[in-house]
């Protein structure tokens, strides 16, 4: 798709027309180049490394980071045994409004806005209603130590979003992801099991 497209399709507009607090992406898109932030905790310099891929808005994804996660930080990431990459895939505009909020607080926030955006899911997301969804990101936002100030400038970053777009649809060419969570190790896709055949697939890789 199209980046200005996308952009065009997520119903900014509504949401900017109805004078919220949070007015996203309300400045104009350029072309100028916006560098992305790869998110990475772990051992940067393991042998394994893990890319993990997820939406926000994915109750799978939330399953995965409420019953299996908890288990690769403690056992592989923690210990310094693996890289783990995070990457954003945006199915909807409310999982790319996620986004902004996730990355505005910078590298040490990231994820630990990841794990409550991934709580409190059902709550952010409930009814569906941009203007509702958009003053819940940034309410999650403001729990988590960012200012209005701050919130305000990364949530009408165009130029920030339109870049986020771009590396989300290079990245899933890149590595054929179709589906969240989907998981790369080593630079090989995971077709296995989340649930039960991830961390087994880890195990081995580091055997």
């Amino acid at each position: 798709m199209d980046r200005r497209l996308f952009l065009a399709s997520t119903g900014v507009g509504a949401v900017m027309a109805m004078n919220v607090a949070l007015p996203l992406f309300a400045q104009e898109a350029t072309d100028a180049a916006v560098e992305v932030t790869e998110m990475v905790i772990g051992n940067p310099d393991a042998e394994v490394e893990v890319i993990e891929y997820a939406s926000y808005t994915c109750p799978h994804c939330a399953n995965f980071h409420q019953s299996v996660y908890p288990t690769l930080k403690s056992d592989f990431i923690d210990t310094g045994l693996i890289k783990f990459v995070y990457r954003e895939v945006y199915f909807d505009r409310f999982g790319l409004w996620a986004s902004m909020v996730a990355r505005c607080g910078g590298e040490q926030r990231f994820f630990g806005l990841t794990k409550m955006l991934y709580e409190k899911q059902r709550e952010w997301t409930a009814g569906g209603d941009p203007v509702a969804i958009a003053e819940n990101l940034r309410n999650l936002g403001k729990v988590s130590g960012l200012t209005d100030e701050l919130l305000d400038g990364c949530m009408t970053d165009a130029a920030k979003a339109q870049a986020l777009v771009d590396w989300f649809q290079q990245n899933t060419e890149d590595d054929g992801i179709n589906s969240t969570p989907s998981f790369v190790i080593n630079g090989v896709k995971f077709e296995g099991s989340w649930d039960d055949e991830l961390i087994p697939a880890i195990e081995a890789a580091l055997s």
